[in-house]
């Protein structure tokens, strides 16, 4: 394995995970629901896609509040704009 297929695996598991997180707290899925979906939308992707890294560039509160409410909520809910302070980073 190379180090970067390292360092992406590491920032995919940690993706996925704060995805789940979220999903469970404000989106009402179970864990396990939560997790098969941070799996269905944080896919493994090979070093030769073309735009592998690019899910990375929001942070996954972002796009897990895009699911939950839209892609208006930072307009519709202020409040969720950004995570709260006790929301991890991914990694």
């Amino acid at each position: 394995m190379t180090p970067d297929e390292a360092e992406y695996l590491d920032q995919l598991h940690g993706e996925r995970r704060c995805y789940a997180r979220v999903m469970h707290r404000y989106g009402g899925m179970t864990p396990e629901e939560a997790e098969r979906d941070a799996l269905e939308f944080y896919p493994y992707e090979p070093e030769s896609a073309p735009y592998r890294r690019l899910v990375f560039h929001e942070h996954p509160w972002h796009w897990a509040m895009q699911a939950i409410h839209g892609d208006r909520y930072a307009t519709d809910h202020p409040e969720l704009a950004d995570p709260p302070p006790e929301y991890p980073a991914p990694g």
